[in-house]
């Protein structure tokens, strides 16, 4: 049986297990995938209740970064939901939308606020969910990049005392 990401897990005990080959493992991406649909359904309850309530009572540049902050971390969490749902369509074996195989691309660069001129009046609750989406970002960047990462060449370990021993003998071999 072949794994869902390409990457055979090892066949016995006791075998290291690559991080790789972790990061990529179908548990792991599901748990990845609740905790990006949660965080995008309570980022949407909140900026459509009690967000909306509290984006009232802000004074204007507070409001200004509201309305800047909210709709940054709208587009984030999309970018994040696409990714997250073409990575389980390929997981799941389903016909994946296009480009959906080179998930990288879903992943554009982010760049972090907070030092608009209003973010320090903005909602608690507005900042940690801004916080959790960069947290979020962090974590499928890294699972994708674990996920495209080309195995590197085994390396081969030299033992330094069996090529002494083995200069020793060659020392001490008769010459014919």
């Amino acid at each position: 049986m072949s794994h869902p990401f390409g990457v055979a897990p090892p066949a016995s005990r006791g075998v290291t297990v690559p991080f790789r080959v972790k990061a990529n493992d179908a548990k792991a991406f599901m748990a990845l995938f609740r905790e990006g649909m949660c965080l995008v359904e309570e980022t949407a309850n909140y900026l459509d209740g009690e967000g909306r309530l509290q984006s009232k009572a802000l004074k204007a540049f507070g409001s200004l970064a509201y309305a800047t902050e909210s709709m940054r971390l709208t587009t984030r969490l999309t970018q994040l939901a696409t990714w997250l749902l073409a990575r389980r369509a390929v997981l799941n074996g389903e016909e994946a939308p296009p480009g959906a195989a080179d998930s990288a691309t879903l992943l554009l660069p982010i760049v972090r606020g907070g030092s608009n001129k209003g973010y320090d009046e903005l909602p608690e609750k507005l900042k940690a969910l801004i916080e959790a989406s960069y947290k979020l970002h962090d974590k499928i960047c890294q699972m994708e990049a674990a996920r495209t990462a080309q195995p590197k060449a085994t390396l081969q370990r030299v033992n330094p005392v069996a090529t002494q021993v083995a200069m020793i003998a060659a020392a001490f071999k008769p010459r014919a």
